[in-house]
């Protein structure tokens, strides 16, 4: 493998169009506890960017590798090609480069704990431990039906809590409010990737909620983490920030195209561009509720 062919690799098994989940609960994390304290911290804020990309490209390359050891990624998918799978690396490369994100991972997330202390390490090392255990380790999380909820645990409240927690050394209620509805939009990938292999894991005995449930239950999970996260904005008058429940109008709008194609496509890579529709409606949340706290 030449080394342009090597850094191709890479960038696809880090899942560029999946990076959304990333850096959304960090964009608006920031965006909030601008608007709640008046001031920024960008060299921070920068550190949490990147600590939270290289956690999850880390889990990325982690469950490449662990699901093409077990044949979750065989020729039969549907979804992008995986390099495990495909044969394109090595397992062992492929876990080194999880292993090597994560050391990036621990890096920035040092300068948070010099910043904020034993707070950060109470959020760093559960994220850092289960960047492998979501697929690896004696209870993958993947594997027992638990990835939405890991999804919205740490890519919604706990990447939104920590980041205004990181900028203001406070915790405040907003941020729970706005973790759980990009929580919520950022588990409708995983349900929706789910979904769409869901016939492949079953035959491996990964046991996602979508196997578990079968394809109408998951299917209904789908349409429950959208609705609730466009109907949470509705909290935000309660908070005292009325416009910032607008945010939600892109996830009524697009959100009602992805439950349609869940409910209408086959279970092959047509399912692939939900999860760009998936991407776009988060992005574009976080875009309404950054021009909402700028604007007005």
């Amino acid at each position: 493998m030449t080394s342009a062919t090597f850094f191709e690799a890479v960038i696809s098994g880090a899942r560029p169009k999946t990076l959304a989940a990333g850096i959304v609960p960090v964009w608006a994390g920031g965006v909030l506890a601008w608007e709640l304290s008046g001031s920024f911290d960008a060299w921070l804020w920068t550190c949490t960017l990147l600590g939270a990309l290289c956690i999850q490209i880390a889990t990325n390359f982690f469950n490449d590798a662990v699901d093409g050891r077990k044949g979750a990624d065989g020729a039969a998918r549907t979804g992008p090609k995986r390099l495990t799978g495909t044969g394109e690396m090595s397992f062992a490369r492929v876990m080194a480069l999880g292993g090597v994100f994560l050391a990036g991972a621990a890096f920035f997330g040092a300068f948070l704990v010099i910043a904020r202390g034993w707070p950060m390490l109470a959020i760093g090392v559960p994220s850092l431990f289960l960047a492998y255990g979501y697929t690896g380790g004696p209870f993958p999380l993947a594997y027992r039906g638990l990835g939405e909820i890991f999804v919205i645990l740490f890519f919604g409240f706990v990447a939104v809590m920590g980041t205004v927690f990181v900028q203001t050394g406070e915790w405040f209620h907003q941020a729970v409010l706005l973790g759980g509805q990009i929580g919520l939009l950022s588990a409708v990938l995983i349900s929706v990737n789910n979904f769409r292999d869901r016939e492949g894991d079953a035959l491996v005995g990964k046991r996602t909620l979508a196997v578990q449930l079968g394809p109408k239950c998951a299917a209904a999970v789908i349409w429950l983490e959208i609705k609730a996260a466009a109907f949470l904005g509705v909290a935000w008058l309660a908070m005292g920030y009325p416009l910032f429940g607008l945010a939600s109008l892109p996830v009524l709008v697009i959100g009602m195209r992805i439950i349609w194609g869940v409910l209408t496509l086959p279970p092959d890579k047509r399912m692939n561009r939900l999860l760009a529709l998936g991407a776009l409606e988060l992005v574009l949340f976080a875009g309404v509720f950054h021009a909402i706290a700028w604007f007005f």
